[in-house]
């Protein structure tokens, strides 16, 4: 190519706009070269010099240039080469699109030749197959015969070879099925069916393991057999894998379920404890089959005897399930089925038998009994159990009540005492129970016993109740009891035997508080047969203490001889009554008399007219408290216990004959019965604000409220000052000595309470307010 034609080809070069930055590299450039022209030139010396730099900056602008013109040649000669290259690839490409249009050409001419030749081909491959078909002609056509062998040899349970023959067959049709390209034979459509047949009867065959065992092992292991050759076979490509191992396990375990626990009953009711019995009897007997029999049938890998324990305990798991999920159970079946799944199950007979080896693992086993599973059975059978003890419970009161109105009075022991077996029946119901709980777990125990307590609690206020309805009918008539105390009296043996028998019910460990409710109970039990009795007392003898104190009192002892002639008679069955009780029961009694006798002397029947008749009153005092004292020594009473001593402390009051001491004797008596009340230190404090002296306060009434004072009124020999200076003077006495008997004596004692208008006809007051006028 000459030149000329180069320079056709190489493009105009147009020029393009102008750069910035060109634009600004030039400024950069000149403003660079002024300021080294201005460096070299600023000096003069160096003006000489001149001529040298300008030629060494010309040759460097030539040198520059020619440096410009190469790159510039280079760059354009490149240019021209890639466009010269362009086009010949042009040219080469129109040469192959050419060649591509005729190969279009010649495929198409072959295909349809191909189309020809596709008959030709399927006769070829059917010649394939039918010459594969003769080879394989004399085995297909003995098929349906080995099928019908098979099946022959699977019914009469021929296990190894039956699966030999089903083997055979299988490789014949993987055989076929290559050449016949994928195709099944008809003949061997049954095939698979025949299979699941074996696979079935080698199922069932392992869920009678058990009985095979015995029988007939060597069927037992002729069906694991196949079931492990058949389970490690590799199976063709396309076909399902046949786990048989997996099928022989969950038959083993559906045989052994189907086996104890197949029928879809309950036991019914009643029926719970032959059906665990005969359970606690199989399941051993199966265990040591399992072990003894089933296990050397088997592959190690079986683990024959952990699967027999584990599918057991599963099943009776799930039964068990199933009771509590219906209807609920008796006590009886509740507390049957806690102790035999607690104690009986785990224990040497069941599953902790020592000949059970170590393969069956029984450590890993989940409870037979949830925690919510027992809760339940508790609550049941706490539930029930209460039932009943209260119906025992309510039976045994019912029969003791019933006697309540016979015309004999109570049994008696050997010792005299009064004697019923409802204590030791209330007692030994409630024990049993508790005993009974124990047997099964301690959280049991601890719930019956806190119900043992609850309805001995109830027992014991129905007892109490039916004390008050026995007593409310016999003072009304509408039964009249002929033996009334004495079954009060036998009450208080029952509540004695009671509370010294009632520690059988502590259980070991509880708070010593647990039985603080009941023995609260019985002490109150105690407290209401106290005051049933006094209650009887009291009525026998208010006829007898309302003429005391009289003039005929003063005169004559008869009328303390009759309160205690009928006060002994009273108490003469007191002796029936066990200690300490007894001793308990006369010191009630001796109080209610001593506080009816201070009762009768407070009200202001008698006032002494004279020094004699004080002296008088002073030593009828002394003789009925001696004479009181007397009687409750003769019936038992310990003489400490004594309350009569408080008479001969009010005989001072009425035999001291200088009226100025009797501020010591009234502080003497605080001294002694620091509940006696004084109504000085009670009107003081309830004196209106008028005066400093309560000079507007109105006049003050020694009898209102005031024990002292109605004590005092009996003398009658008092002015209103000596009166006064005898209550003042307990302002001034020392507090009650600590050792002062603190039994409750005045305090119980109504205090005479009258208005000052009514004291005024008559009476000490009276007499104290003349003589103040």
């Amino acid at each position: 190519m000459d030149s000329a034609a180069k320079d056709e080809m190489q493009p105009a070069l147009s020029p393009g706009p102008e750069w910035p930055e060109q634009e600004r590299a030039e400024q950069l450039a000149r403003g660079a070269a002024l300021k080294w022209a201005s460096g070299i030139f600023y000096r003069p010396e160096r003006l000489a010099r001149l001529g040298q730099y300008r030629s060494r900056e010309v040759q460097r602008t030539c040198s520059l240039e020619s440096r410009l013109k190469s790159v510039v040649q280079s760059y354009l000669e490149g240019v021209q080469t890639g466009v010269w290259q362009l086009a010949r690839a042009i040219e080469v490409v129109q040469g192959t699109r050419e060649a591509l249009s005729q190969a279009r050409g010649l495929l198409q001419g072959m295909s349809q030749a191909l189309q020809t030749l596709e008959p030709l081909r399927e006769r070829v491959a059917q010649h394939k197959q039918l010459q594969a078909l003769s080879h394989l002609l004399p085995r297909l056509r003995a098929v349906p015969a080995a099928v019908s062998h098979t099946q022959t040899l699977i019914d009469g349970q021929q296990f190894l070879e039956a699966y030999v023959s089903l083997r055979e067959l299988e490789q014949l049709r993987e055989d076929t099925w290559a050449p016949l390209g994928g195709l099944e034979l008809p003949v061997f459509q049954g095939l698979d069916l025949l299979f699941e047949a074996l696979g079935q009867a080698v199922e069932a065959a392992a869920g009678a393991a058990g009985k095979l065992a015995r029988e007939d092992p060597a069927l037992l292991v002729a069906a694991v057999r196949v079931a492990e050759v058949e389970t490690g076979r590799t199976t063709p490509l396309g076909q399902v894998p046949r786990d048989w191992r997996q099928r022989c396990l969950r038959a083993l375990q559906e045989g052994l379920e189907r086996a104890h626990f197949g029928s879809p009953l309950l036991p019914a009711p009643g029926a719970l404890p032959g059906w665990l019995e005969a359970l606690r009897v199989a399941l051993p007997v199966e265990l040591a089959t399992a072990e003894a029999l089933v296990a050397p049938c088997c592959p190690p890998q079986y683990n024959v005897v952990q699967l027999w324990a584990h599918t057991l305990h599963s099943g009776l798991r799930r039964s068990l399930q199933n009771l509590l999920a219906g209807p609920e159970l008796e006590a009886a079946d509740a507390f049957t089925l806690l102790h035999w799944a607690l104690h009986v199950y785990l224990g040497q007979e069941m599953m902790g038998s020592l000949e059970l080896g170590p393969e069956a693992d029984v450590s890993q086993l989940e409870p037979l009994l949830t925690l919510e599973n027992i809760e339940q059975l508790e609550a049941t059978f706490v539930a029930n159990i209460q039932a009943s003890v209260s119906q025992w419970l309510q039976n045994a009161l019912d029969g003791e009540v019933a006697e309540w109105g016979r015309e004999q009075g109570p049994n008696t022991d050997p010792s005299g005492s009064y004697y019923s077996p409802m204590p030791a029946i209330v007692l030994q119901i409630l024990e049993e129970n508790i005993r009974v709980a124990s047997l099964v777990s301690e959280s049991l125990q601890q719930r019956v016993h806190g119900m043992a307590l609850s309805e001995l609690g109830i027992f014991l206020r129905s007892f109490s109740d039916a004390l008050i309805r026995f007593s409310r009918d016999h003072f009304r008539g509408k039964s009249m009891a002929p033996h009334y105390v004495p079954y009060l009296l036998a009450a208080l043996n029952h509540k004695s035997a009671l509370s010294s028998s009632v520690s059988v019910l502590q259980l070991d460990g509880a708070p010593s508080g647990a039985l603080a409710p009941v023995e609260a109970a019985l002490d109150e039990l105690q407290r209401r047969i106290y005051r049933l009795v006094l209650e009887t007392l009291q009525a026998e003898l208010q006829p007898l203490f309302a003429d005391l104190p009289s003039r005929q009192w003063l005169s004559s002892p008869e009328l303390l001889e009759s309160v205690c002639e009928r006060t002994g008679r009273f108490c003469r069955d007191f002796w029936r009554v066990r200690n300490p009780t007894v001793q308990l029961l006369l010191a009630e009694a001796e109080r209610a008399v001593v506080l009816q006798y201070l009762s009768a002397l407070m009200q202001g029947r008698l006032v002494c007219r004279g020094a004699d008749e004080r002296t008088q009153a002073a030593e009828r005092l002394r003789h009925d408290a001696a004479q009181l004292q007397q009687l409750f020594l003769s019936l038992g009473l310990e003489e400490n216990a004594h309350c009569a001593p408080v008479l001969l402390a009010l005989r001072e009051l009425l035999n001291l004959r200088d009226p100025a001491l009797l501020g010591l004797e009234v502080a003497g008596l605080r001294q002694q019965f620091p509940d006696v009340r004084c109504g000085l230190g009670a009107k003081r404090e309830e004196k209106p604000e008028g005066g400093e002296d309560g000079a507007d306060a109105p006049p003050w009434c020694p009898c209102s409220e005031d024990h002292v004072s109605a004590l005092l009124g009996l003398r009658g020999d008092l002015s209103r000052e000596q009166h006064l200076a005898a209550l003042s003077s307990l302002q001034a006495a020392l507090p009650p000595s600590p050792r002062a008997s603190r039994r409750v004596l005045f305090s119980l004692v109504p205090a005479p309470a009258l208005a000052p208008a009514s004291c005024l006809p008559s009476g000490s007051c009276a007499r104290a307010l003349l003589l103040a006028e």
